[in-house]
């Protein structure tokens, strides 16, 4: 009896062990089926504020879609319109809060029109630097309070360059005091445009294919744009005479990659990734490429005879006290911009005291 009962206890094991065996079996094919199945691709396009291939911002949202494709081994695509070849330049982020592209290239403060706040997110006069701006929008709130400035669009924005300290920009008349800026029609953007306009001049705000046209037609007076780099490529010297400095409309320029939220929601975990570093390197490689080729630029700009003047210390005081008020009525328009005004001084101050015995004495010596 108990040599019977034994005989059918293994037998049972014997069975129960085939069936474990064939289910096992059964996984493993299973998995071998989904890891030969290929992954599923994404096909997107990005829409862009720049003529095509623009040195510095339209080769930059090239380069972009470029390391996106291979670091994701061809999973995902970007197509890149340059701007008027699907949307023109100021409607990008339309075109990626409707869906009509999953990325935009551009600027924040071309879309002050529809979202007010977004001019923080580009620039402020007489504000922080790059190293500053960077670190404010990565460790400090920075971020947060632009996440949340772009949230009802349906509009993720991530960092994808920075142009550094701008130029004064191109004049075709003299600026010797503040009375020269009564009636100056000037393009200019942003919270600089407004600080202008407050002092007597006439701002518009083109996009940058429109520039050379403009000042050569005596549309506008003058203009900024970027720097060197990018005003040697519109050939804005032919069109301008004089080249003033310091920037203090736009110490630093951030430029943004517009994510469509819903589109980066529906992206694995490993592309969202891959998008994401993939912009991280864009605005490390973009800084390098305007402190590189601005050097050049500026070389070739005096050998052709272009005067470079600086703004008058009379007209700088009065563009900073101007910029003050400026920026206090805005932080004062919502709750959410008076928090983002009230951080990026608080931050400002934590950083100066130590830019003021490196950096600056560095350059001073220099």
């Amino acid at each position: 009896m108990k040599r019977r009962h034994l005989f059918g206890a293994a037998a049972a094991l014997l069975v129960t062990l085939g069936l474990a065996g064939c289910n096992e079996d059964k996984k493993a094919e299973t998995a071998g089926q989904a890891a030969s199945e290929p992954a599923k691709s994404y096909s997107w396009k990005m829409v862009t504020a720049w003529p095509k291939n623009y040195p510095g911002l339209g080769t930059a949202a090239e380069r972009l879609a470029e390391r996106v494709n291979t670091m994701s081994g061809g999973r995902m695509t970007i197509k890149v319109y340059a701007a008027g070849e699907l949307v023109p330049a100021l409607e990008v982020f339309d075109a990626v809060s409707r869906g009509t592209a999953e990325l935009g290239h551009g600027a924040a403060y071309y879309w002050k029109g529809k979202v007010p706040t977004a001019q923080f997110f580009t620039s402020v006069p007489f504000g922080l630097s790059t190293n500053e701006m960077n670190a404010w929008l990565s460790k400090g709130d920075g971020q947060k309070f632009w996440d949340e400035a772009y949230a009802p669009f349906g509009v993720k924005p991530m960092v994808v360059g920075n142009t550094g300290m701008q130029m004064g920009g191109w004049y075709n008349k003299e600026i010797n005091g503040l009375g020269d800026l009564k009636g100056l029609k000037i393009r200019m953007p942003g919270l600089g445009g407004e600080v202008l306009n407050r002092l007597g001049a006439t701002t518009v705000n083109l996009p940058g294919g429109e520039v050379f046209t403009a000042l050569q037609t005596g549309a506008i007076d003058a203009s900024d744009w970027v720097s060197p780099y990018n005003d040697l490529a519109f050939g804005l010297h032919k069109a301008a005479k004089y080249y003033y400095y310091p920037g203090w409309q736009e110490p630093q320029a951030v430029l943004e990659l517009l994510v469509n939220q819903k589109a980066f929601d529906s992206l694995p975990a490993d592309l969202q990734a891959i998008l994401t570093e993939a912009t991280r390197a864009a605005s490390r490689d973009m800084i390098d490429d305007y402190v590189y080729n601005n050097a050049l630029a500026l070389d070739q700009l005096k050998q052709q005879g272009v005067e470079l003047k600086r703004f008058p210390d009379e007209v700088l005081a009065a563009m900073q006290a101007e910029s003050e008020q400026v920026l206090g009525e805005l932080a004062a328009q919502s709750e959410l911009n008076g928090r983002i005004w009230a951080s990026m001084k608080a931050f400002q101050a934590q950083v100066e005291p130590m830019h003021e015995i490196s950096e600056k004495e560095l350059y001073n010596w220099r």
